[in-house]
């Protein structure tokens, strides 16, 4: 998202580092040229664009080039009119269904295929969809955040970030992106229902003190 705010802290940068160790392991197995993909889900304000603005610096230390798809930006309906069509629409409406998965595939497609591609951009300062044209022969890495980043079909791993919307509320009044009324509140409430059955996908899971946990063994990485 343009003008979004990040406030990026030592734990987001911890986080990144014990990603990109895995990252850097498993994609070394693959071959020369493999166009890896990293999708990263977590409810709102839990940090899914500090971890992977965090994780794109760092895997450029490396050499390796890394574009992130703010899967946020593919709304069907757009920021100026969303909070109105849901109260319409009523809350069952939140959810997966939302976003517009045919565009979100085709960009991964086009970036799997090292091909040009349009993708959405939305401007938080007017709060209107853009439309950016990047170059994906040029990126070896993708970092597909958002809500439900984790359901995206062709992802090689799959990071969860385990908070609630209850335990980034500071995070959310910082940011400043919406208002906290009872409305957004059951906004909030509904997305955490649908991000939290996400979790079961994750290889890699960041906990409530953003130590990076693997789900299959338990261990920290």
């Amino acid at each position: 998202m343009l003008g979004d705010i990040l406030i990026i802290r030592e734990m987001h940068k911890a986080a990144a580092e014990a990603i990109a160790k895995r990252v850097i392991q498993e994609r070394d197995k693959l071959h020369k040229g493999y166009k890896f993909i990293v999708g990263i889900s977590g409810e709102s304000g839990a940090g899914k664009s500090e971890v992977s603005h965090s994780l794109a610096r760092r895997l450029k230390s490396e050499r390796i080039r890394v574009k992130v798809l703010h899967a946020d930006d593919y709304y069907k309906v757009p920021p100026l009119l969303r909070t109105e069509w849901r109260r319409v629409q009523g809350i069952e409406t939140v959810g997966m269904q939302e976003y517009d998965w045919n565009l979100i595939q085709r960009n991964i497609q086009d970036f799997k295929e090292d091909r040009e591609s349009m993708m959405p951009c939305i401007d938080i300062i007017p709060e209107q969809v853009d439309k950016l044209i990047t170059d994906f022969k040029k990126i070896d890495l993708l970092v597909v955040d958002g809500l439900y980043a984790l359901k995206a079909d062709g992802l090689d791993m799959r990071v969860f970030i385990d908070l609630d919307y209850h335990e980034t509320k500071i995070s959310q009044i910082q940011r400043g992106k919406e208002n906290l009324d009872d409305f957004r509140l059951a906004v909030l409430e509904k997305e955490h229902q649908n991000v939290l059955s996400l979790k079961p996908l994750a290889d890699l899971i960041i906990d409530k003190n953003y130590q990076v946990i693997d789900p299959r063994t338990g261990e920290f990485v």
